[in-house]
């Protein structure tokens, strides 16, 4: 059972992954005028109106123009869609489609990609629980929204997955282990583009966010942070009952159980995912495409 997280909706504003370029992208009347619009829009409230507006029924003959209109500007392949009933109910069962059985191999390697979409960065944690994506800098405590926690990651390593219109976006569980924890970190819905990065510091930790926490037998903790953005959807977290609270910090008890390649949650449309482990393994995929269950230990 998805469970769904209840206060404001986490959302996705979708454009370009992160900029490669440290200093980040070229600051212009536009982006300066774009970034001043979006900081006073009602974001919160825009979010939630867009999200009501996808799970609203569409008529079959609107449904098939809607998507067929989506997959046409962004290129969406559903070659691996599990066949479903057509047209879709609605836009948010159109965009959290779930793939067939085998669609995606889960490679052997101990540490495989949860999402499809694009692995934007990597690198280690540093003795600061301190983390360097395109040139700035995350305390992985506010990611994960437990600074305790956090230590556990020093001399370890992360990756960041953007997903972009086209991915399939259900994330699943990078590793063999057990669930024992979900944290709702609550936030901000900035886009999640080279604009607010630009323009919004420390964008990551500053957006509403879900941390996964799965602990394995030889790899320790393991943590799946699904970052929301600005306008359309929310977060579900597959397996568990409903949490009471935006705030919710919930121990799973009975954990239940998950092996490399299970799902785990679901962006209702939305944007990028974080993942941290700790030093027994190091994440050292380029950057670049990547599928859920590829290897993030391949050097190539």
């Amino acid at each position: 059972m998805a469970a769904t997280l209840t206060g404001p909706p986490v959302a996705a504003y979708y454009c370009e992954p992160f900029s490669r370029n440290a200093a980040g992208p070229p600051l212009t009347l536009g982006t300066f005028a774009t970034a001043r619009i979006l900081k006073a829009l009602p974001r919160v409230e825009l979010s939630r109106a867009v999200g009501r507006l996808c799970e609203r029924p569409l008529p079959p003959t609107l449904s098939r123009l809607v998507t067929g209109a989506y997959c046409k500007a962004y290129r969406v392949d559903l070659a691996d869609v599990e066949p479903a009933a057509s047209p879709y109910p609605t836009f948010d069962a159109f965009f959290t489609r779930a793939l067939r059985e085998g669609a995606r191999p889960v490679s052997p390697d101990v540490v495989v990609s949860p999402a499809d979409g694009v692995l934007s960065a990597t690198g280690p944690v540093d003795s600061g629980t301190r983390i360097s994506v395109k040139g700035s800098f995350y305390d992985v405590g506010e990611l994960i929204g437990d600074p305790t926690d956090a230590r556990r990651y020093c001399g370890g390593s992360f990756a960041v997955i953007y997903l972009s219109p086209r991915d399939y976006h259900r994330v699943h569980s990078p590793v063999d282990g057990v669930m024992s924890r979900v944290r709702h970190v609550p936030g901000d819905l900035y886009p999640v583009n080279a604009i607010g990065e630009r323009h919004v510091p420390q964008l990551l930790a500053k957006n509403k966010r879900v941390a996964i926490v799965v602990d394995t037998a030889g790899l320790g903790r393991v943590t799946v942070v699904m970052v929301g953005a600005m306008v359309v959807g929310r977060i579900s977290v597959t397996g568990i009952a409903d949490l009471a609270s935006a705030q919710e910090d919930r121990e799973l008890s009975p954990s239940p159980g998950v092996k490399r390649g299970d799902e785990i949650g679901i962006f209702h449309l939305g944007s990028t995912v974080v993942l941290f482990v700790e030093p027994q393994v190091t994440l050292c995929r380029p950057e670049g495409r990547i599928r859920y269950g590829q290897s993030l230990l391949a050097a190539s």
